[in-house]
């Protein structure tokens, strides 16, 4: 008598799990060779050819605490390239050089200063060689008789220098009135250093103060202005005190 079959038993399942269990585990041990040799290969390949770029790269966290550690943003932080400009190559006017002063000391309130281009204009004419057909160039000015008007501009290179000063007559009735002021006076000085012309530039708001100023003003002496090593006739300013003493 055969026995019944028994469903929890069967032969069959354990039979082919052993036929093929050298395939499988070959078959595995291959693909985890493969596996592994690939990630090999990738890691030698970003190591050897990447290395540069890696270097570049900053892989170090930055914690930012507060807003300041933000930085300025990207228009602000990167500035523009400058532009270089080369200057013109312009000689300078040799017409003296401005000296800051005071407020009370300001001679004119409504100064005309030349510009550039004015000053350009200035040139001596060329007298050292005639024009053909034209002959001879002749000057013949005399330097003695020639002095600049009060407005006219005159190049001076030193400006006239005060070597001494004869002291103003103090008014008797502006004394004894206890008038002070102090007078802007305007002098023409020769190019032998002798003042040749004198007048009020800017008024003490007394007439006699005024009076006795430019009256001094002829009885004092100067070293000349110089423009190109040479002595020449200008006009220049400088004030006059008239205080009490004590």
């Amino acid at each position: 008598m055969q026995n019944p079959p028994n469903a929890l038993y069967s032969p069959y399942g354990a039979y082919e799990l052993k036929a093929r269990y050298q395939w499988n585990f070959l078959l595995g041990t291959a693909i985890t060779t493969a596996t592994v040799l690939l990630i090999l290969l990738t890691a030698w390949v970003i190591t050897n050819l990447g290395e540069e770029d890696l270097e570049a790269i900053d892989l170090s966290a930055r914690v930012i605490k507060t807003v300041a550690d933000l930085g300025p943003p990207p228009s602000v932080a990167k500035k523009p390239p400058q532009v270089k400009v080369d200057q013109p190559q312009v000689a300078a006017p040799k017409v003296g050089i401005p000296t800051p002063v005071a407020d009370d000391e300001v001679i004119d309130e409504d100064v005309v200063l030349a510009t550039r281009d004015e000053l350009a204009e200035i040139v001596a004419p060329d007298i050292t060689a005639a024009s053909e057909g034209e002959g001879d160039i002749i000057v013949d000015i005399d330097d003695d008789e020639y002095f600049p008007e009060p407005d006219d501009f005159t190049p001076v290179e030193i400006f006239p220098e005060m070597i001494f000063q004869h002291t103003p007559e103090y008014p008797r009735l502006a004394r004894q009135a206890g008038i002070t002021g102090i007078v802007w006076v305007r002098a023409l000085v020769d190019r032998e250093g002798n003042v040749r012309k004198a007048m009020v530039h800017k008024s003490s708001g007394t007439v006699s103060l005024d009076e006795a100023a430019v009256a001094a003003a002829y009885k004092n002496k100067f070293k000349p202005g110089i423009q190109n090593g040479r002595p020449v006739a200008c006009w220049v300013s400088y004030r006059v005190n008239f205080e009490q003493d004590g």
